[in-house]
């Protein structure tokens, strides 16, 4: 092999070289984000012993407005166990779950209702979370029903119904006594 042909291997090396280097220099520069777990949600994922939440998150109308919990808990222990949520202003519900089971909050069966969503929609509300001696703290979104697929969801406040009442007046009664 001649100088020159020897100088073309090397150029034709370098230019692979430079080629691959430019091709997987990416991934050592940039973060690879299927290296990065997230709630790809609108609600949080907690794992709270063998209890894992997932896409958990507040249905409410307002602030100081019931506010409906919603998504998943999933027990991966052997016993059955109570997940209790605690809000802002003694606001708490109970939620059982089975064993070694899933149950779904956005079922119409067993609604999970706090007295107070703790915040208005589109914020964050600190709930503590527990179940037997865990706990933990987490900061739960709150949505109203301005999308669709969380109107269903909206707590409703019963509203009072006006009962008719019958009272007789003084030409009435007087009429009624002929």
């Amino acid at each position: 092999m001649n100088t020159v042909q020897r100088g073309k291997l090397a150029i034709a090396a370098a230019a692979i070289g430079v080629g691959l280097l430019s091709v997987t220099g990416c991934g050592f520069v940039n973060a690879q984000q299927t290296n990065h777990q997230y709630s790809a949600s609108d609600g949080i994922k907690a794992d709270l012993g063998q209890l894992q939440l997932r896409n958990i998150l507040i249905v409410a109308s307002g602030e100081n407005e019931p506010g409906r919990v919603i998504g998943a808990v999933f027990n991966n222990s052997g016993s059955d166990a109570t997940l209790t949520i605690s809000g802002s202003n003694g606001a708490q519900t109970e939620i059982p779950v089975k064993a070694n089971s899933e149950t779904y909050l956005n079922t119409g069966s067993d609604a999970a209702i706090l007295s107070t969503a703790g915040t208005i929609p589109g914020g964050l509300t600190p709930v503590t979370i527990r179940s037997g001696s865990d706990s933990a703290t987490v900061n739960v979104p709150v949505v109203d029903g301005t999308l669709p697929e969380y109107q269903e969801y909206l707590p409703t406040t019963p509203t009072p119904t006006a009962t008719p009442t019958s009272t007789a007046t003084s030409t009435e009664s007087a009429a009624a006594g002929h």
